[in-house]
């Protein structure tokens, strides 16, 4: 298959944003980044640029605005290639809902992945958060996040937010993935990227197809973390309708990118 929509990569314009873990002897630049994708089958990505280290207050949200632009650079050189996504930070309520009004004007309708834990701030509960997702919702913004904090915390965010489509970002463990499935069942705005932990685990698409049905789950494979070709075949290889795995590559993603 060659259509497939990554729903969750981190692309950069240098290795100064580029996560793969072993860099140092293995880097693509930007072009060679996207080859390596298409080879893969991967015809689209979706995601935000997220730089090494850990954010420090200091720096303020100057430096998420940096990452968003980048990101728009990055839409730039790929074209229809990328859709971006951007930062925000509960800390810096006016300046992130100023900042989905400046990008949504340009077309962009992804905020996300959120990051906490590396971004500076606690968990999902934090007032600050609230109120850009009111904006976000105005918007009609898709919200991917990173999954962690207390599970009420996320599903108070999935709740008081109907209007927003939250992609949980890794299934993780078992326990983990039955919670997203769980959420699933319970919450129509809640979907689910297959990218980071839990997809090599044989039959773990299976069980969730079975539970949740296939329409909100999406492909992504949280490149340049993660092998890319793992992921695809993971999904091919897995026992489900040929529908079912259509719409996770791809059709899913083009769905709710319209």
């Amino acid at each position: 298959m060659e259509n497939v929509i990554d729903f969750h990569v981190h692309p950069y314009l240098s290795q100064t944003e580029c996560l793969g873990m072993y860099r140092e002897s293995f880097y693509l630049d930007p072009m060679e980044a996207r080859r390596d994708l298409e080879e893969s089958g991967i015809m689209h990505i979706c995601g935000s640029v997220i730089e090494n280290g850990t954010y420090t207050s200091d720096r303020g949200f100057e430096y998420f605005r940096e990452l968003n632009r980048k990101a728009l650079k990055l839409q730039e050189i790929y074209g229809g290639f990328y859709t971006p996504g951007i930062h925000v930070h509960p800390d810096y309520v006016k300046e992130s809902c100023d900042e989905i009004e400046y990008m949504h004007g340009r077309g962009v309708r992804l905020i996300g992945e959120l990051v906490p834990y590396s971004h500076g701030w606690n968990d999902y509960s934090c007032r600050g958060l609230a109120e850009i997702l009111d904006t976000a919702e105005q918007y009609g913004m898709i919200v991917s996040y990173h999954t962690m904090g207390e599970d009420r915390q996320i599903e108070d965010m999935i709740a008081e937010h109907p209007g927003i489509i939250f992609v949980a970002a890794h299934p993780g463990q078992k326990g983990d993935f039955l919670k997203h499935i769980d959420r699933m069942k319970r919450y129509e705005n809640a979907w689910l990227d297959l990218s980071g932990t839990g997809l090599f685990r044989y039959g773990m698409l299976v069980h969730g197809v079975n539970e949740a049905g296939f329409e909100r789950f999406l492909f992504g494979t949280d490149y340049p973390i993660c092998n890319p070709r793992m992921y695809v075949q993971a999904v091919l290889q897995e026992h489900i309708s040929d529908e079912a795995k259509e719409c996770i590559l791809w059709g899913n993603a083009r769905r709710l990118l319209e």
